[in-house]
């Protein structure tokens, strides 16, 4: 198994441990992440798409707020409402005002978004297997672990998924930022 600077060709040492673990972080993440998107294409939407219906289905018969979705989010998307646009086209998703407060609108997974969750589920549920599977239990669980730890320390300057295309500085869980300057990322 080829190591991470024979895979990117680097010549030089990484200048330390934390920066080999975080490149090879962020090539692995693509790597899952595009196999994982080779399989939702099949069915005409994106991995962020099926992120929101599989949210929405976990909802279901309730709807959620714009802000509810992004905070549920595997991956942060800027613009929300754009993306609940794509999906009300496609006829996956359907939106009414809350009779409480007529500013938020409620989106619910339509049946036909449904439907397509039922056809992919099959597919997808045998995915983490398909990735992962050549990893033993102890090894996924410490992966995961690890996992978790690291994102205690991520402080996330990128725009978080709003329902404005807006965004305030937050740490990776989807806080404030402590002692960060937010007031440029309003």
């Amino acid at each position: 198994m080829a190591g991470l600077k024979q895979e990117i060709a680097q010549q030089r040492p990484f200048a330390s441990a934390q920066e080999e673990a975080l490149l090879n972080l962020m090539r692995t993440a693509d790597c899952l992440n595009r196999a994982f998107h080779r399989t939702t294409r099949e069915w005409g939407i994106t991995n962020t798409q099926y992120n929101v219906l599989r949210i929405l289905r976990g909802a279901h018969p309730q709807g959620l707020a714009c802000s509810a979705i992004g905070s549920r989010m595997i991956t942060a998307e800027p613009d929300i409402t754009r993306l609940l646009a794509r999906l009300k086209t496609l006829k996956l998703i359907r939106q009414k005002r809350d009779h409480h407060d007529r500013r938020v609108v409620l989106t619910y997974v339509s049946d036909a978004g449904l439907e397509l969750l039922r056809q992919m589920d099959p597919v997808i549920q045998k995915l983490p297997q398909e990735l992962l599977g050549h990893l033993n239990e102890e090894d996924v669980r410490e992966f995961s672990r690890l996992l978790e730890l690291a994102r205690h320390g991520c402080d996330d300057a990128v725009a978080p998924p709003t329902c404005t295309g807006e965004g305030k500085t937050l740490s990776c869980d989807g806080t404030a930022a402590v002692g960060k300057d937010t007031a440029a990322a309003v």
